[in-house]
């Protein structure tokens, strides 16, 4: 088992519900990756942050583009997980968060597994920044310990300018007086509990902030939706349990096998999303 976290990293982890920075991508690897970004944005016709391109193309590229695959299963980020939820593992899905330059956009105090579905409450999230990540342009913060305060009710469309397009917020008053900022440099990531609050700032640079958010579970875990059995991707080790379909990873970026397992993985996921907005919001 790998023991890419120190002992201590993993206890940091059970207690506060977050890691930050763990090294993953080399400079020139972000940069590499940030310009395939760009190709892709100019595939699409624009960059995903503008209206109608960034559905369904902000969610699950993974399955669709073989750099973005390279991605959620770089080594680093697998080796990082496997010592926290064990060496079997699946992505549920991936999503692009970008904030453009002087951006009112923000993510207000949420908990990753409101609307995902999965039990137990075992999903790791990974933010893999491109680019440097910092307080003035809008990186993530925590709230240490949340995790233990257990699900909380949210509700969905009630945040203007959300770069989550849920528009997703905890209905609860929060006391944001301990939250900690987690600043990265472009080829690192954090780490947090699904359970964990969590929010961003709007970017007050004249750049771009790119990060790509990964999640996973053992593939022991299960989804709760009553009409979809959830697709996923098998990223480290085995699934002898069988809970979702497995997705084929891409052999080439937009080839016809790669398209047609991502209409079939985005229609799933959505849908799915769909029922978990409606069962919270009764």
């Amino acid at each position: 088992m790998p023991t890419t976290l120190s002992s201590a990293r993993v206890e940091r982890y059970a207690r506060d519900g977050f890691l930050s920075p763990i090294a993953a991508l080399t400079p020139a690897g972000a940069a590499g990756c940030r310009r395939q970004l760009e190709a892709f944005e100019q595939a699409v016709g624009g960059p995903l942050t503008s209206p109608g391109i960034d559905d369904p193309y902000r969610s699950r590229t993974h399955v669709l583009l073989a750099w973005v695959h390279a991605l959620v299963s770089h080594p680093a980020i697998l080796d990082a997980v496997e010592d926290l939820i064990g060496p079997d593992l699946l992505v549920y899905t991936s999503t692009w968060f970008i904030k453009e330059a002087a951006s009112p956009a923000i993510a207000a105090w949420h908990q990753d597994a409101t609307y995902f579905g999965l039990r137990p409450h075992v999903h790791v999230t990974a933010w893999l920044a491109l680019t440097d990540a910092t307080a003035d342009n809008g990186c993530m913060e925590f709230l240490p310990g949340s995790q233990r305060r257990g699900q909380l009710p949210h509700r969905a469309g009630v945040v203007a300018a959300s770069v989550n397009r849920a528009g997703q917020a905890v209905t609860l008053e929060i006391d944001d007086a301990p939250a900690v900022h987690a600043p990265l440099r472009a080829g690192e990531f954090s780490l947090h509990h699904t359970l964990c609050l969590h929010r961003s700032q709007p970017n007050r640079s004249p750049g771009r902030r790119i990060g790509l958010a990964i999640s996973y579970i053992p593939t022991s875990a299960q989804h709760l939706g009553v009409e979809h059995k959830m697709p996923a991707m098998l990223v480290r080790g085995r699934d002898t349990f069988g809970h979702f379909k497995l997705e084929p990873a891409p052999a080439a970026d937009f080839d016809d096998a790669a398209r047609a397992a991502y209409a079939r993985s985005y229609e799933g996921y959505r849908a799915s999303y769909a029922e978990q907005v409606a069962l919270e919001g009764r």
